[in-house]
């Protein structure tokens, strides 16, 4: 993936600098709200840790705030920035520990190389965190510093560089080693670099099973040996007494090889002179030790990863480090042990061999992941990672007696777990990820303006589609050059310049409508509107999705579509659905952008089509459908329309969960429903799609929600149409039409391959 400096500073800069915040977690809406938050009711926690500190993980946000430390040391393939060029790297992680696991960050760059003084420092912060993510920090100093802190504090303390690939990496081995049949402790290992993961990387494999004289670990200089003068405290424990002096040596029948050092040290020929069913694991990042096509065609037997996305196999830290922390702060561990790592890796390497579920294997575009050389660990975006590795970790804290806290139900747990992060909240993660497997040709109808221009920048440099850029040539050509685009290359077409098209569309348009009094004179002329030559594009297969409506009102953009492409076979009406992306997962708004107020009849129809617009998404749709009435205690036209449209859409649903007609704050709310509601459908079976009376209170509703809801709006996702056409919200942002085009490659997939 192609990362422009424009597009990454822009990231940061805008709307807001950075990319983190703090949100208050409860309510300050009123005198009362802000007396008990401060003054002076928050003397009555004060009081109460001070009678019994423990008690400061019951009113405070401790046990789920973990901060992330680094002085910018060695900071990954930047080197030592210092402190303050480090913090965007901090607040990236940062955002991780919350995407992934739920938990709070407070990044904090300490301008200290002192390793004494730095220990200092982040041993005073133990009352404000409930876990220590040490990070970028130079080796030999972090050994020194993580065993110190680790000895001083009574909180999780962890230096990820050096234990994430090591866990990860770990995993793999684990599967890679019991595929081809090979015992660990038999193993010939050679390591390539003497930094930190690479240290802590050989220092798991040998709790593993690992023997020490069977591993050979090699530096800029050569192997490291006994004999080496001036050899380092880390470094003794690798050194061998092996007659190699340079890594070709030490390779030759070597059975694993793992890299973490730099980019296109080794070649096909070492890899070659490898014992039969060799490991490869090349982790140096970007630019791996060696190739993945190298290696793979240097020998037919080898088993391959790297740290790249873009290859079976990848060692990503992502896949552990949330996890384990969640794990440790929910039983308070004291600290993180071999025992939790080595749970964590374990447990990973059990996943691996689960069956996959179809959620990942959509997310990456493949029909049947399986576990085997190409399969070795999870991916990144498994929603059982967190069900897996955290109870993994806490069980193994609780076994070795380092968690404060025991945790009994392990069922009500992993509800929790998905409670914490809403389990989907990755949902355009995995879009964005099956639309990159098969990327499709994208016609922008709207191509002369700036944010297209960027979005369509943004999905050729993803790998999501190819863009095809509709409107005047002179004027995209300089939108381009004066916002430093890479889009010379792009087809860029004008429709006033395409007599031959505009003769040939506008005949295929005749020809659809002339029954609805169209000439043959007005079908050309309309050609020449970008909507209706776009939409004729995808019709005639030019194209495989159309984008538009950036700058035109919904109906405008809409019409050229339903006149050339029109719906699909059996449906009678299209609906326009958003997707609500909140922290607690995804809630689907339907019809907010189509129709005006439909009928009983219409509703199920508007319902089953959100039903199946749900489902593109992986989801399992629960329905609820609104009104100001409850079951019946409001009299008028609309419960008494959504009563009807109820009970029709389960007579011809009955697959499907639904209930209503409801209050909105019902639907949402089962301890309500459990109350005054036990018959509801929606008890134990929480809503995430909510059908709306009318056009009015749908629109309101999403434009509220995103408004003052903190939650993303993702759509309009129009439903029904026969070929992938989807309408931006007027004046989308740049990420935002970057999402659309994303479901609007994998609904033209679908499409393709129903």
């Amino acid at each position: 993936m192609k990362i422009r400096k424009e597009d990454a500073l822009n990231y940061h800069q805008f709307k807001k600098p950075g990319k983190i915040e703090v949100i208050p977690s409860k309510p300050l809406s009123s005198q009362l709200d802000l007396a008990l938050a401060y003054s002076p009711g928050v003397a009555e926690p004060c009081k109460a840790i001070q009678e019994d500190p423990d008690s400061i993980y019951k009113y405070t946000a401790k046990g789920n705030l973990v901060a992330v430390i680094s002085n910018g040391t060695a900071v990954l393939g930047l080197g030592n920035i210092g402190p303050e060029a480090s913090k965007p790297v901090m607040e990236g992680k940062g955002v991780l520990f919350k995407k992934f696991a739920g938990i709070d960050v407070f990044d904090l760059e300490i301008d200290e190389n002192d390793p004494d003084s730095l220990i200092k420092i982040i041993r005073s912060l133990e009352p404000t965190f409930g876990g220590i993510n040490l990070e970028d920090i130079k080796a030999p100093e972090c050994f020194i510093i993580e065993k110190r802190l680790k000895e001083l504090m009574k909180i999780p303390v962890m230096h990820d560089d050096q234990h994430g690939t090591a866990i990860i990496s770990g995993a793999a081995l684990l599967n890679a080693l019991g595929m081809i049949g090979k015992q660990i402790e038999d193993i010939k290992l050679v390591v390539s670099g003497a930094g930190a993961a690479a240290v802590s990387c050989a220092r798991f494999y040998v709790g593993l099973g690992v023997k020490l004289e069977n591993l050979v670990m090699c530096d800029i200089e050569g192997v490291i040996r006994k004999d080496r003068p001036g050899i380092n405290e880390i470094h003794q424990m690798f050194a061998t007494d092996k007659d190699f002096h340079h890594i070709t040596e030490a390779m030759k029948g070597a059975d694993v090889f793992l890299g973490l050092s730099a980019g296109n040290i080794i070649n096909q020929e070492q890899v070659q002179s490898m014992a039969a069913n060799p490991i490869v694991f090349a982790l140096a990042n970007p630019t791996p030790e060696i190739s993945y096509e190298e290696a793979m065609a240097a020998r037919k037997d080898i088993i391959m990863a790297t740290g790249r996305s873009d290859y079976p196999n990848q060692v990503n830290n992502v896949i552990g480090f949330p996890y384990i922390f969640r794990g440790a702060l929910d039983v308070r561990a004291t600290g993180i042990n071999e025992e939790m790592k080595l749970a964590a890796a374990y447990a990973i390497a059990n996943l691996a061999k689960e069956p996959v579920p179809d959620i990942v294997n959509k997310a990456y575009g493949e029909s049947k992941l399986a576990f085997g050389k190409t399969y070795l660990i999870p991916k990144p975006l498994d929603p059982r990672l967190i069900t897996t590795i955290a109870p993994a970790v806490a069980k193994a804290a609780m076994a070795s007696g380092v968690a404060k806290t025991h945790i009994q139900d392990w069922e009500a747990y992993e509800l929790d777990l998905q409670e914490r992060i809403g389990i989907d909240q990755r949902l355009m993660s995995r879009v964005i990820a099956r639309a990159k497997k098969e990327p499709k040709r994208v016609v922008f109808a709207e191509a002369d303006n700036p944010k297209i221009l960027k979005a369509a920048q943004l999905i050729r440099d993803e790998g999501i589609g190819e863009p095809i850029l509709l409107g005047n040539r002179q004027k995209i050509k300089k939108l381009i050059k004066v916002n430093s685009l890479d889009l010379e290359s792009v087809n860029v077409i004008d429709p006033n310049e395409e007599k031959g098209k505009i003769r040939q569309f506008g005949e295929i348009l005749y020809d659809k409508r002339k029954r609805k009094g169209l000439t043959p004179h007005e079908s050309r002329k309309l050609m020449k509107d970008r909507n209706y030559f776009g939409a004729m594009m995808v019709e005639v297969g030019e194209a495989d999705a159309l984008i538009s409506g950036l700058t035109k009102d919904y109906p405008r953009t809409i019409l050229p579509s339903l006149h050339i492409i029109g719906v699909k076979k059996g449906v009678d009406r299209v609906a326009g659905m958003y997707i609500m992306n909140s922290d607690k997962g995804p809630l689907f708004f339907a019809d907010t952008t189509v129709n005006e107020n439909p009928t009983a009849d219409e509703l199920v129809e508007i319902i089953g089509l959100t039903a199946n617009g749900v489902r593109f998404f992986d989801i399992d749709p629960k329905v609820a459908i609104l009104s100001f009435s409850n079951f019946g205690s409001a009299k008028g036209t609309v419960p008494t329309k959504t009563a009807l449209a109820t009970q029709k859409a389960k007579d011809r649903f009955p697959e499907l969960i639904i209930e209503g007609e409801m209050q909105a704050n019902v639907a949402l709310d089962e301890s309500i429903q459990k109350e005054n509601y036990p018959f509801s459908a929606l008890i134990n079976n929480k809503a995430n799609t909510l059908i709306f009376p009318d056009l009015a209170s749908g629109n309101i509703a999403y434009k509220l929600v995103s408004e003052i809801g903190n939650a993303e709006a993702i759509g309009p996702i129009l439903l029904g149409m026969n070929k992938s056409v989807h309408v931006l919200q007027l004046g989308s942002s740049v990420r935002e039409i970057v999402n659309m085009v994303a479901i609007a490659v994998v609904d033209a997939q679908s499409i393709e391959s129903p």
